[in-house]
């Protein structure tokens, strides 16, 4: 499956550890959800069933969005920014996408010269991991 993308795959500027920054958006509200790695695998691996699939770089494997939480991202469209070293991931996001159970991994801000938070847990992450999971 690899060569019906490798026009795609070739405008991609993976770094030196074969991977490249992928940054998911809800469809429709532009809400920054997270950012994640991908490595070619996982780039042909969304493409072709629209499930987003990341890199873990803590697991050294394919890492499947909502796969141990349920909350899964559904690509809408696949975008490689000019110099081909950042992608943006335009979802469809069932649920939570932060492993600490709020809708969006940049849950703080700078405010007043503190960092604050902006954004509450709306689920909360033992029930999304069973109790013995922090994160995907």
């Amino acid at each position: 499956m690899t060569e019906a993308f490798s026009k795609v795959l070739a405008a991609i500027r993976f770094n030196e550890d074969g991977l490249v920054p992928a940054i998911a958006q809800q469809v429709g509200s532009g809400e920054v959800l997270m950012m994640a790695w991908m490595n070619r695998e996982a780039v042909v691996e969304t493409l072709t069933t629209g499930r987003v699939c990341y890199w873990s770089r803590s697991r050294q494997g394919l890492w499947r969005k909502g796969e141990t939480s349920g909350q899964t991202q559904h690509l809408k469209e696949f975008r490689v920014d000019c110099d081909g070293d950042t992608l943006l991931l335009l979802v469809h996001q069932d649920g939570v996408a932060c492993h600490t159970g709020r809708r969006a991994c940049f849950f703080r801000a700078v405010r007043d010269g503190a960092l604050v938070t902006v954004m509450d847990v709306e689920t909360d992450p033992s029930v999304l991991y069973g109790g013995n999971k922090t994160s995907e």
